[in-house]
C-alpha cells in the first residue's frame, strides 16, 4: 500500500533541553483513517505541527507524496488541512467569507459548490452568513474543522477535534470523517475520546514519551491484546472450584465451559461477557512503557 506521509528519524528537542520526539518512524497509507493516541505531553501535537510545517524538526526526514516538507514546504502544505486544539480569537468576517479567504491563502480557485457541501455537511448552513464572533464556543469548532476542508486536502489532521464539544458535533464530525474516507481523504486523528479511535480508525499507533511504542491495525490490536471475560452469577455459593474444573485453561471454549458447568452440578441464573475497549488496551500499554 502506498505512504502518503513517511516519517523518519524524526526528533524535535525545545530550547532548554526538553526531548519532545526521540526518532519516530511512521507511514501513514493512502486513504486510511489513523488514529494516533498518548497521554498529555506525549508528543502528538509536537509530531503533527511538524508535519503541517509549524514547528521545524531537530532531525529526521518528513515526506508527503514523497515531497520533503521543508525543501517543499508550499506544495506539501497545500495537500494538507490541519484542524487544530485552540480556538483562535475570530473576527467580525461570516463563516462562508472565511472560508472563501482560508481557500483562497491556498492558492485554489474560488468553489461555492464545494464551500456549501462544507457548510452543510458540518450543519453550519444556517450560520453561512453569521459573524464568526457571534458563534457559540462549539459552532467555532465547526468552522475550524470547515476552514481545513476548504481547499480540499489529500490529507486531514484532526488535532483533538471533538475536545469539549456536544455530542451532536461528535457525531457530525465522525460522519464527515466517514464521507472523506470515501473520497479517498487520509485521516489523522489524535483524541482523548478513545471511542473516536475505536469506531473510525483502520491503524491505531501508540506515542508516549516521544516515542511510538507500537502500529497496529485497530482490529488486530484488539484480538490480540485484549481480554475477554465471562461472569457468572451462582444459584448456590461456592468454597473451591470443583475439581473436574480445576485444571480449566483459557483455550477452552465457552461451549464446552457451559457443558462442565452443568457436568460439575454448578447453577447459574445468569451470565455476562465483556470484551476489553480500545482504551483498556491504550492504558495497559502506556503503563507498561512507563
Amino acid at each position: 500500500m502506498r505512504s502518503v506521509i513517511s516519517i523518519k528519524g524524526l526528533t524535535k528537542t525545545y530550547a532548554g533541553g526538553f526531548q519532545a520526539l526521540k526518532d519516530v518512524d511512521l507511514e501513514i497509507n493512502k486513504g486510511e483513517i489513523f488514529g494516533l493516541l498518548g497521554p498529555n505531553g506525549a508528543g502528538k501535537t509536537t509530531l503533527i505541527n511538524i508535519v503541517c510545517g509549524i514547528v521545524n524538526p531537530s532531525g529526521g526526514e518528513v515526506l508527503v507524496y514523497g515531497n520533503d516538507i521543508i525543501k517543499d514546504f508550499r506544495k506539501t502544505r497545500a495537500m494538507i488541512g490541519l484542524v487544530p486544539q485552540e480556538l483562535p480569537t475570530e473576527t467580525f468576517e461570516t463563516v462562508r467569507n472565511t472560508l472563501r479567504f482560508s481557500r483562497g491563502l491556498f492558492g485554489k480557485p474560488p468553489n461555492d459548490e464545494h464551500i456549501d457541501k462544507v457548510l452543510k455537511s458540518l450543519s453550519l448552513w444556517d450560520k453561512r452568513d453569521t459573524m464568526i464572533m457571534m458563534l457559540s464556543g462549539g459552532m467555532k469548532r465547526r468552522v475550524l474543522i470547515a476552514k481545513a476542508l476548504s481547499h480540499e486536502p489529500d490529507v486531514l489532521f484532526l488535532d483533538e477535534p471533538t475536545a469539549g464539544v456536544d455530542v451532536e458535533l461528535r457525531q457530525d464530525m465522525w460522519n464527515v470523517v466517514e464521507l472523506l474516507r470515501k473520497e479517498g481523504v487520509t485521516v489523522i486523528l489524535t483524541t482523548h475520546y478513545i471511542e473516536e479511535a475505536e469506531q473510525l480508525a483502520d491503524r491505531v499507533g501508540v506515542i508516549n514519551n516521544g516515542e511510538i511504542i507500537i502500529v497496529e491495525e485497530k482490529d488486530k490490536l484488539m484480538r490480540d491484546m485484549g481480554k475477554k471475560q465471562l461472569l457468572l452469577h451462582l444459584l448456590d455459593e461456592l468454597e473451591e472450584v470443583p475439581a473436574a474444573l480445576s485444571n480449566y485453561d483459557l483455550q477452552l471454549s465457552d461451549e464446552d465451559l457451559m457443558k462442565d458447568l452443568r457436568e460439575a452440578g454448578i447453577r447459574f441464573n445468569d451470565l455476562q461477557t465483556s470484551q476489553s475497549s480500545l482504551e483498556d488496551i491504550f492504558v495497559d500499554l502506556v503503563h507498561k512503557d512507563q
